[in-house]
């Protein structure tokens, strides 16, 4: 009996064979453009995360008490280079890297701006985060003076590739020094404190500046796959402040909240648009077959088959469409990956807020797997009010009113 009413069930789906392939069509493209934002709505968290963490905080990253509240230099930490040894002796530990930040003003002949200078150590950084990467032009060089400057800063200063500027800050001793910058290139992180704040200097060149030992540092930063990493770290240096990358970018996780409440309205929307297009098919399409399933119900058939065969061609259909679906949402999310969106006619707004003008994608499982669900639910569901009607029904009228 089952093996009749599974042939029935798959014949049936394709009886009406434009509706169906509409209902396929409707599955397919609504499910393809769904996968496809949340691939775009992750692979902007994901950029920006990816961009914060190699160009400023790592994964974790440890500085003196009180250094991240008063921003003064005389809060370092001053063993930092055994420091650095331990660190990288620890399973999971890819990197780390020693910074040295101090505010200041910084000026040209004609502009000022409250900015913060950066020594830092290209070799270290480029093994860290690619940080010569983030170069948008010039040259990532530090020789003769040479600074990198952040773009933000740039336009603020109005400065380009070539241009001096003077950065004033206090130093060691609380005395206040100067020093005659060149910029060599300009940078563009996507980090926002740091295009329109930092100026990137030679690490050596800052500690004789300040005045400071090449043992002092004010950040060391940690890039580790170690998931635990912080909670050791906090253990294993109780006198210092360490922080993994959501406690110093709270910003950031907000960012991704807001991408998976933006994720969940597009798949509430998408999945209730599904269950409408095949809520409507199923039901005309029984009404189309009321007066069959009276004639069957009349000589005996139980409620149970034909309630079994309704919900297989509803099956059938939306599994039709979803492996439709899947296959574009796939190829939409590759091409996504590789060559991504150019949203570059808003390229001043989206750098404004950390994002590049080109947009990718990322690939997730997840992406497939939800999705299967909801479509085998919201296909299941749809049957439940033609169902109500067919049992509902009185055989005997309906084959009279049929005549």
């Amino acid at each position: 009996m089952y093996s009749l009413i599974i042939k029935m069930a798959w014949k049936n789906s394709f009886l009406r064979l434009p509706r169906t392939l509409l209902l396929i069509t409707m599955i397919a493209v609504s499910m393809s453009m769904m996968i496809g934002l949340q691939g775009l709505y992750d692979g902007m968290a994901n950029n920006m995360l990816d961009k914060n963490k190699r160009s400023a905080s790592g994964d974790v990253s440890i500085f003196a008490k009180d250094y991240r509240v008063q921003k003064d230099i005389k809060y370092r930490i001053k063993n930092a280079h055994a420091i650095r040894e331990e660190l990288q002796n620890i399973d999971g530990v890819k990197a780390v890297v020693l910074r040295v930040q101090v505010d200041g003003l910084v000026a040209t002949a004609r502009k000022s701006s409250f900015a913060t200078i950066c020594g830092i150590d290209l070799k270290s950084e480029d093994k860290f985060g690619r940080f010569s990467k983030f170069l948008k032009s010039g040259e990532m060089k530090f020789d003769k003076r040479g600074a990198v400057i952040g773009l933000e800063l740039a336009k603020t200063l109005k400065v380009k590739v070539g241009s001096k500027v003077i950065f004033s800050a206090q130093d060691i001793s609380g005395e206040i020094n100067s020093i005659a910058l060149r910029i060599r290139g300009v940078v563009q992180t996507t980090n926002i404190l740091l295009d329109s704040n930092a100026i990137f200097v030679d690490i050596s060149r800052v500690h004789k500046f300040l005045g400071t030992s090449s043992n002092d540092v004010t950040q060391i930063a940690i890039m580790s796959d170690n998931k635990n990493l912080a909670e050791l770290l906090k253990l294993k240096y109780s006198s210092l402040d360490v922080k993994n990358f959501f406690e110093l970018q709270p910003m950031m996780q907000m960012m991704q909240e807001i991408m998976f409440i933006f994720n969940s309205v597009t798949f509430i929307i998408v999945m209730g648009v599904v269950f409408i297009g095949i809520l409507g098919v199923m039901y005309v399409s029984i009404l189309d077959r009321i007066r069959e399933f009276g004639i069957v119900l009349s000589i005996g058939m139980h409620y149970k088959y034909i309630r079994l065969q309704i919900f297989l061609e509803a099956l059938f259909v939306s599994f039709f469409g979803y492996i439709s679906g899947a296959v574009l949402g796939g190829i939409l999310l590759i091409y996504l990956r590789d060559y991504g969106l150019d949203l570059s006619a808003f390229s001043d707004a989206l750098e404004m807020w950390g994002y590049e003008a080109v947009i990718y994608g990322t690939i997730k499982i997840s992406y497939f797997t939800s999705t299967f669900i909801a479509i085998i639910s919201a296909s299941l569901l749809s049957v439940l009010i033609p169902l109500r009607k067919i049992k509902k029904l009185n055989p005997i009228e309906v084959i009279k009113a049929e005549k």
